[in-house]
């Protein structure tokens, strides 16, 4: 199974996120800065960037653990909004900075079209069981 064949029906489908590269050492995905990601006053909202964070570094972490029969759950995140975006695409780049047997912790830049820094995350993502709908899913590119 692709990974972007996970998305469909999920948070990340109804945010506009895509999938542009998924390896088991990089995941980068982008999310469009519009209605659906605003907060009241027309921004960026903060929620948005830490979902687009999450879900990039869950993806990437459920990459490593897939073949094992294991999947991933976020523990926990923390985010520095940095920059403020009213319209646009907004690109998470997220990478693996420990990945153990029960815990995999992922640094995720989230850049505007400019390559500026809006968002740093850090997520912390417990390894488990793999008791859901999604099997063993493949790295993409492109």
């Amino acid at each position: 199974m692709d990974i972007r064949d996970t998305l469909p029906n999920t948070l990340m489908a109804h945010l506009g996120m895509e999938v542009l590269e998924a390896t088991k050492d990089r995941v980068v995905m982008t999310m469009p800065v519009d209605a659906r990601t605003h907060q009241p006053m027309g921004l960026l909202h903060g929620g948005a960037s830490v979902a687009l964070a999450e879900s990039a570094a869950s993806l990437g972490g459920a990459l490593n653990v897939s073949d094992q029969g294991k999947t991933v759950v976020g523990m926990e995140i923390n985010a520095n909004h940095l920059r403020s975006m009213r319209e646009g695409v907004v690109k998470a780049i997220a990478e693996p900075i420990h990945r153990g047997s029960t815990t995999q912790v992922w640094q995720i830049r989230i850049v505007d079209e400019r390559d500026r820094l809006v968002c740093i995350s850090r997520c912390t993502l417990a390894v488990i069981q793999n008791r859901g709908r999604m099997g063993p899913v493949a790295p993409t590119e492109g």
